[in-house]
């Protein structure tokens, strides 16, 4: 299909497109990369009477470390967080993330931010920025607003962004030195929507696990922050029965949807499988054992 007709602007200053999608009267769209707006606009799944575009916006493009904050611009690339030394150094977890987010075409193109924005539960971007206790920038009129993440994925692709907001750049926590990461995907095929997903880091203080975080995606309808899961490996030597404890817990508190893709209860048994693989391999990390 083809789009429905719209008009399109591209303001060089963030308080003109402030002041643009605030004359919109929430008909507007902000584009940077367009990989997820453009196909919902051919497939006239939203029919907006304007696009923004913030490409012309000079300083949304940069990735930049402060103190134990990484902040990533609304213009970054997805290539470009992919090849980033700040991201490789300060988030190795985001940097292995990067590797099944969609094709190249789509990576050179599409954004961090824009993913984060449209609030795919299945997708990667959104699930490191709720796991890594991430801050969305948004900016309108009234000025700058930061939404934590725990507050900005409202649904399946929904976000609490008023409709004058737009975001600016995303804020996440650098892992420490002496974490170790664990990321475990799994799709149908490389670059496909991930069925589930599991994330971790943690670190290693006197032989037990400590500063315990987890994420998952594609089992549910936001990306997942499992404190319960961290609980019960936090302050643990990481052994079998804990991995199992975890698989099992897992198995009773995931509330994922059947669809073509997959059933529920094959999602809840990944989900197991991925854990157990994903925290055996931060374990490693964290121990200096080879991987």
């Amino acid at each position: 299909m083809k789009p429905a007709q719209f008009d399109y602007i591209a303001p060089a200053t963030i308080d003109a497109v402030a002041a643009a999608l605030a004359a919109a009267e929430g008909d507007g769209k902000i584009i940077a990369g367009g990989q997820s707006l453009m196909p919902m606009i051919n497939f006239r799944l939203v029919k907006p009477a304007i696009l923004i575009d913030i490409n012309r916006v000079v300083g949304l493009d940069r990735i930049e470390l402060h103190n134990d904050r990484v902040k990533i611009g609304a213009t970054v690339r997805h290539h470009m967080t992919a090849t980033d030394d700040i991201i490789h150094t300060h988030l190795p977890i985001v940097h292995e993330a990067m590797h099944h987010v969609a094709h190249m075409t789509v990576r050179n193109r599409g954004t961090f931010c824009g993913s984060v924005a449209h609030a795919d539960p299945a997708a990667e971007m959104p699930m490191m920025t709720r796991f890594l206790d991430g801050t969305i920038i948004a900016y309108s009129q009234r000025g700058r607003r930061e939404i934590p993440a725990a507050d900005f994925f409202v649904g399946s692709l929904v976000n609490s962004l008023e409709p004058d907001e737009f975001v600016i750049g995303v804020e996440l926590d650098a892992m420490k030195p002496d974490a170790g990461w664990g990321f475990e995907e799994f799709a149908r095929r490389h670059g496909d929507f991930a069925l589930a997903c599991f994330a971790t880091t943690l670190r290693c203080v006197d032989g037990m696990a400590s500063d315990v975080r987890v994420g998952m995606m594609g089992v549910g309808e936001t990306p997942l922050r499992l404190e319960e899961i961290e609980h019960i490996v936090e302050g643990t030597d990481v052994s079998e029965p804990v991995l199992d404890k975890v698989a099992d817990r897992l198995a009773a508190i995931l509330t994922p949807n059947t669809d073509i893709h997959a059933s529920a209860d094959y999602r809840r048994h990944l989900s197991g499988v991925l854990a157990k693989r994903a925290i055996r391999a931060a374990w490693s990390r964290v121990n200096h054992e080879r991987h």
